[in-house]
């Protein structure tokens, strides 16, 4: 059985709840089903099984209607008169028990969404028609515009107080792929209001420019009188590697942020041969795309925390204050799709800066590899992290081995800082620190139990984690139990000690 197939087999045996609903479908979509992807998209966000009926029984689409019913929902999801605002949800098409059904995951929207001109809200018995409930259309407003720093009103600044150049920009790259784009015949008040960057405040009932709409249109008073904090830095370390060889701060709207990053990218990282096919590709632009647009489109806004990208010999670091999802290392088969800033991931969307939600992360881990040698990390927490490999053509300039190619996700974490962490650790830590030990410091973010650990790490062998792995971590007095009088408790977990907080920082400064 393999992963996507064990995946769907627990989400039925679980049943339908707050966040699983099944359709049956057998050669057209369920009525009902547009209310359920609007009462997700106002709660917390769920999953759709379309081809299974309420009891869990698996009863499939008809392999000749599948594609069908499967462009009749892209189509409904994008019509205004059928859901307002449209929205763009990723479906996977699979298999179980040899009949076809289709996987739609739909995140929780930073917007309040209508479905034909009723607004639903999802508990456990199903979805609600709250249409006609004032105080829970307040609620459901309120909490929204709580969640998400993008929606953010700013009634003094209006769609008139914006860069009109970097609209019409924005236009005219939508007329060239899409000539038909309503956007092409809007004018600029009309475009930022269909794209959700003008809203009305629910408190004051006042109109204005949200958060999104500043950052990716505003004069750069305006962003800094808005969004003080936020910049983007750009660093080039290889010879310097205790200050910088080259550096760009960009503390500038979105759309111009978005081109900055790719060209500091394409000056300093090689593009090497590549054909896919018949066709050459660009490995390197393909990776950077997706890592600038993921930068810029899942940040936390309302951090004060600086966004920095950072190549170094043999790899290039980012880190992005973010709102988390979960904790720990990310990979293609157990990460949960889910926006930061849905409406700037839209937005970017339409202007063909980044992939529709998943694919990006996909085409990431596909191209990652064969750029640099091994498989990207991403590492969702407070901040999050992007570790990308790239490939070096020459001895490096530091005269520091920063990278040990590996197949093993464990190795490329410890591989950073192999030959330089046993006297950079010294004087911290009583004995040496082995590869093993610094990989398990990187992953333990936070509480996580052994298998938590083990998934992080990439392993499989419990005792060759216990012997290489926890065990020294113990000793050394770098991790700890959260239950330490109950060693053996099932419940037990483990967490960084100030001691291993302080070793891992030295590791990571030394390594900057």
């Amino acid at each position: 059985m393999n992963t996507n197939e064990y995946q769907l087999r627990a989400l039925i045996a679980k049943g339908e709840g707050l966040d699983i609903e099944f359709k049956a479908c057998r050669d057209q979509l369920p009525k009902s089903l547009y209310e359920t992807v609007c009462a997700f998209l106002n709660r917390h966000g769920g999953t759709l099984l379309l081809g299974v009926q309420d009891d869990g029984t698996i009863q499939g689409i008809a392999p000749d209607a599948l594609g069908q019913v499967r462009k009749d929902f892209v189509t409904a999801i994008n019509n205004p008169q059928k859901l307002t605002p449209p929205t763009y949800l990723s479906i996977d098409e699979t298999e179980l028990v040899g009949k076809k059904l289709l996987h739609i995951y739909v995140p929780e929207s930073s917007q309040v969404h209508r479905c034909n001109g009723r607004i639903y809200d999802r508990n456990e018995d199903g979805d609600l028609d709250i249409t006609d409930h004032t105080v829970q259309v307040a609620q459901l407003y309120q909490r929204k515009q709580a969640t998400y720093s993008e929606n953010r009103v700013y009634p003094w600044i209006q769609p008139i107080d914006l860069r009109a150049d970097l609209i019409d920009r924005c236009r005219r790259h939508v007329r060239i792929n899409r000539k038909n784009h309503p956007w092409v015949d809007m004018d600029d008040a009309s475009l930022l209001q269909s794209a959700q960057l003008v809203q009305t405040d629910p408190d004051s009932g006042k109109s204005g420019v949200t958060l999104a709409g500043v950052m990716l249109f505003g004069h750069d008073n305006q962003i800094l009188q808005v969004c003080p904090a936020h910049r983007t830095d750009l660093l080039l370390r290889k010879v310097d590697v205790d200050r910088y060889d080259d550096r760009d701060l960009v503390r500038t709207n979105l759309i111009d942020s978005y081109d900055r990053i790719l060209a500091f990218v394409q000056k300093h990282l090689p593009d090497p041969f590549y054909l896919e096919g018949i066709e050459r590709r660009s490995l390197r632009d393909h990776i950077f795309r997706e890592v600038a647009s993921n930068m810029l489109i899942h940040r936390e806004y309302a951090s004060g925390a600086t966004s920095r990208l950072i190549i170094e010999y043999g790899r290039v670091v980012t880190d992005n204050p973010s709102r988390p999802h979960g904790f720990g290392l990310l990979t293609p088969e157990t990460m949960v799709p889910y926006q930061k800033n849905p409406i700037l991931s839209a937005f970017f969307r339409e202007i063909d800066r980044a992939d529709e939600l998943g694919s990006g992360m996909r085409k990431m881990m596909l191209y990652g590899k064969k750029y640099g040698g091994t498989d990207p990390q991403l590492i969702e927490g407070d901040s999050f992290r992007m570790i990308i490999s790239v490939p070096e053509f020459g001895e490096n300039p530091a005269k520091t081995t920063n990278i040990i190619p590996t197949e093993q996700g464990a190795g490329q974490v410890a591989g950073q800082v192999a030959g330089q962490v046993a006297g950079q650790v010294a004087g911290q830590v009583a004995g040496q620190v082995s590869l093993q030990v610094v990989a398990l410091l990187k992953i333990c973010l936070n509480e996580m139990n052994r298998s938590e650990l083990m998934n992080a790490l990439e392993l499989k062998g419990r005792d060759n984690f216990l012997k290489k792995y926890l065990e020294p971590a113990l000793d050394l007095g770098l991790i700890e139990m959260t239950q330490p009088d109950s060693p053996k408790s099932p419940t037990q977990k483990y967490r960084l000690t100030g001691k291993g907080r302080e070793s891992l920082k030295i590791i990571q400064e030394e390594n900057m």
